[in-house]
């Protein structure tokens, strides 16, 4: 898992009808750098547990990528773009980070009534 994202393998592909989705979006992985994410956590599980499914899951990674999802927590996602668009506008990585709170901050406010 990195920062607030998951991976959830969905081999039944019913995973979005048992999901919450108020609380996160499901993504499709999509990008190189997010399924060597994923393919590293799938190998350290299994150096670290002799997991057989780990084994088997990287054995096929090309069938077996797609029916991963990708659980995004809606604050998280939001306080991401928010960074990017301040790190866009030139401010410092901690500039950013600080200016993104305060506008999810304002975000929830404004989605909360308050």
């Amino acid at each position: 898992m990195s920062g607030g994202v998951a991976y959830v393998l969905d081999e039944a592909g019913d995973f979005a009808t048992r999901c919450n989705t108020e609380m996160v979006g499901l993504e499709r992985v999509e990008t190189t750098g997010e399924s060597q994410e994923l393919r590293d956590i799938i190998q350290r599980h299994a150096e670290y547990t002799g997991s057989h499914k780990a084994k088997t899951l990287l054995a096929h990674w090309e069938q077996t990528l797609p029916q991963f999802v990708k659980v995004m927590p809606r604050d998280y996602k939001r306080v991401l773009q928010h960074i990017q668009k301040a790190l866009a506008d030139g401010l410092s990585n901690d500039e950013a980070m600080s200016a993104a709170f305060e506008e999810n901050a304002r975000d929830i406010a404004r989605i909360s009534g308050g």
